[in-house]
């Protein structure tokens, strides 16, 4: 059985009534959770353990907190006041968690279903997001990992172009796997809006429902937008549904063209602002 998961942000012990809900067993299943394994949740170092645990009956997609992580731990990046992942930089194994973050993946294709933590532009298809998202993988796992970190934060470009090289174009493909919500049909992405899909900019509408999108009819399946709460179209799932906000973990069974969606409520780990 092959599972996609929300976004768990450390929140440890929802993690583990989910796998308990779904039965799972890393001899028979498969499971890709879709970014945001750590972070606002209250046990990120347990969250990481578990999953590394699972070998290769688990795939893991890196979100933006798990990037700030990576760029806190290598002092590029300041800890905000809501971080709450100093169990892993304190871990007597920490340098061991952090090399084990970098390494994990930025977009996957399971079962059919091209998974990635927020979504895509609509100039990408699948074979593009996933060749771009490969070219990005290998700067975190090559030797100069601090010197990419260093310059991968920064709202531009905001807007796709073929020619785009070096930081410019990795800052981008990071910023659309990892922070899109609402763009415009010709890529530009809007990096303020955060509330729900009816809260559009002009111009703008959901990442997924732009018109022409190169994706279409690709099954998709995305986190990170917590607004947005549970979307189970025939080719889309929006799975983040505000764990760590006190709302639920989502679990969704697509082997063999299935669809079971799981879920477990949450305690609230983080209020909105705090």
């Amino acid at each position: 059985m092959h599972y996609l998961v929300g976004d768990v942000q450390g929140c440890a012990e929802a993690f583990e009534r989910l796998l308990s809900e779904i039965d799972f067993s890393p001899s028979r299943d498969r499971l890709v959770v879709l970014g945001d394994l750590v972070n606002r949740g209250p046990a990120s170092l347990a969250v990481l353990r578990r999953l590394a645990g699972f070998g290769d009956a688990a795939t893991c997609l890196l979100g933006n907190h798990d990037l700030h992580l990576l760029a806190v731990a290598h002092g590029v990046r300041p800890l905000h006041r809501s971080d709450t992942f100093g169990d892993v930089l304190d871990a007597p194994d920490r340098d061991a968690w952090v090399d084990w973050l970098r390494r994990q993946h930025l977009a996957h294709l399971e079962d059919g279903w091209l998974c990635v933590h927020a979504g895509v532009v609509p100039q990408w298809d699948t074979a593009q997001t996933l060749a771009l998202a490969a070219e990005v993988q290998a700067l975190l796992c090559g030797p100069e990992l601090g010197a990419f970190l260093a310059v991968m934060y920064g709202n531009e470009p905001s807007h796709w172009s073929d020619t785009l090289v070096g930081a410019d174009r990795w800052r981008f493909v990071i910023n659309t796997l990892t922070r899109i919500r609402f763009c415009t049909a010709d890529g530009r992405l809007d990096f303020k809006t955060k509330e729900g899909a009816a809260a559009a900019p002009p111009g703008h509408r959901p990442w997924f429902d732009l018109p022409g999108r190169r994706t279409a009819g690709q099954p998709m399946a995305f986190g990170h937008w917590s607004t947005l709460g549970l979307i189970e179209r025939d080719d889309l799932l929006a799975i983040d549904t505000g764990c760590v906000w006190g709302g639920a973990l989502t679990a969704v069974r697509v082997d063999g063209g299935r669809r079971q969606v799981v879920q477990v409520a949450c305690p609230q780990a983080q209020r909105p602002g705090a």
